[in-house]
């Protein structure tokens, strides 16, 4: 329930009286309960949770603290109790459908209806002890996968069966389903940041990269590395060097209270003065947790400052048409004092 207190703390603070929460994650977050369809309305004295007939004997068991209404009508119902309760100013998660907005006005006759962004997602951020734990869990998964694909990767196979490896892999080991589609990128493809598996075989002299996850209990894990093929081209060699310093300089200067800029800057720099700047060209990571891609994100510029139990990945990269590229990304718990590595397959260069 302290979820469930915070956010109602945060909703005066707002001047709202209630909230709406179609987000099925953030339904999961507040209520325990896991389903297609549901809605939640948290008001300062009442939670509830609308869902239709599939679901209502497992929203029972599973969200004990929440008044169940069965239905397939769930904003009309929620016009009965915003009515019933005399809400006035009402909150709802702005990512809804234009058309799931349009159905939501035309049927509440609520006064206010104010939007908003990544509400209850801000709350999610700082991790409990149970949600760190089965990170933990998500990423050991994840780890053995790829030390067992280590041994099953050889010239001739392609990048889509090495996929498909991983992917039946983390289940095999206990995971619930894959956290996103599977990258895997070799030779010069692995120029392409978000390169998905192909056809490709894996040939002799391959640079290999690979970025994937699972869900272990709804949480998700995500890692990134690359490893090479029978030999290793020099350069590519070299730039896999300047890609593990960056990613270490990370690891060594973060804990609570560093700001995102600095925090992307830790790597940027160190690739910046390897003269591959321009080749670093996304971000330097993001929040994990019930999402993949969570709150935070990292900006050069922000000011923002890490929190203690954010768990976040930390994953430079250096990509160079016709040539090939590197990335090795982690997960990582910010603690007060540093951070603790939750992803420890290993990071050395690798050649196969």
């Amino acid at each position: 329930m302290t979820r469930i207190l915070n956010l109602r703390n945060r909703l005066q603070t707002e001047g709202l009286d209630a909230m709406i929460v179609t987000n099925l994650k953030n339904i999961y977050y507040l209520s325990g309960f896991w389903g297609s369809a549901g809605t939640v309305l948290l008001t300062q004295q009442a939670q509830y949770l609308l869902t239709d007939s599939r679901y209502s004997t497992a929203a029972r068991e599973s969200a004990p603290d929440f008044t169940i209404i069965e239905t397939r009508q769930a904003i009309a119902e929620i016009d009965k109790l915003v009515k019933k309760e005399g809400i006035n100013n009402l909150g709802f998660e702005d990512t809804l459908s234009y058309a799931e907005f349009q159905a939501m006005q035309a049927q509440l006759t609520v006064i206010n209806l104010k939007p908003l962004t990544n509400f209850v997602e801000i709350q999610r951020q700082i991790k409990s002890p149970d949600e760190i734990r089965t990170i933990k869990k998500a990423c050991k998964i994840s780890d053995q996968a790829y030390k067992d694909l280590l041994k099953f990767v050889e010239p001739g196979k392609s990048e889509l069966e090495l996929a498909t490896f991983l992917d039946f892999k983390m289940r095999e080991l206990g995971a619930s389903g894959i956290s996103f589609d599977t990258i895997v990128a070799s030779g010069l493809r692995s120029a392409l940041p978000h390169g998905r598996a192909t056809h490709k075989p894996i040939e002799f002299g391959d640079i290999v990269t690979v970025d994937f996850g699972c869900y272990y209990d709804h949480y998700a894990s995500d890692m990134t590395r690359t490893f090479f093929v029978g030999e290793a081209d020099p350069k590519l060699q070299a730039i896999y060097h300047v890609v593990q310093k960056a990613q270490q300089a990370v690891i060594d200067v973060s804990k609570a209270g560093l700001t995102y800029g600095d925090y992307d800057l830790a790597a940027r720099q160190v690739i910046d003065a390897a003269g591959y700047g321009q080749a670093f060209t996304h971000g330097i990571g993001h929040g994990l947790g019930l999402d993949v891609h969570e709150v935070p994100y990292f900006s050069k510029s922000s000011q923002e400052q890490l929190l203690e139990n954010m768990i976040i990945t930390n994953e430079p990269g250096i990509y160079l048409d016709g040539l090939g590229g590197v990335r090795i990304e982690d997960d990582l718990l910010i603690t007060s004092q540093g951070v603790e590595v939750l992803t420890l397959a290993p990071k050395e260069l690798i050649v196969l």
